[in-house]
């Protein structure tokens, strides 16, 4: 089992377009990494506090994977974080070595980057 990361911005705190940029990322992140969705154990969401209208978890639904287990949280409050920023730990089944997985940084997410560990 691997872990993969990601994250995207949201342009305004609005159910539709919360769901919009999760379900973007989800997307992105399946396919770069050739993830079949029955290989998907489980996903992880953070939204910073400043994104409260919609659970971004709602995404999996949107995306295909109902299934799977999820979880929300919110980012702690630290000054200077990137804002409306929703993460994604997403947890996988797959023979691909940890060196070669794709982690996925869409839109205002993509400073994060040299974030990678």
């Amino acid at each position: 089992m691997s872990a993969l990361r990601g994250a995207t911005t949201v342009a305004v705190d609005d159910a539709a377009a919360i769901v919009e940029a999760a379900s973007e990322l989800l997307r992105a992140m399946l396919e770069r990494n050739e993830v079949e969705d029955v290989d998907v154990v489980s996903l992880i969401f953070t939204a910073t506090p400043d994104l409260i209208a919609e659970f971004p978890a709602a995404a999996a639904r949107v995306v295909g994977i109902p299934h799977v287990p999820r979880l929300c949280a919110s980012e702690i409050p630290v000054p200077g974080a990137l804002a409306r920023c929703v993460r994604v730990l997403m947890h996988v089944y797959t023979a691909r070595d940890a060196s070669s997985l794709r982690h996925v940084y869409l839109r205002g997410a993509q400073s994060l980057q040299d974030d990678r560990m």
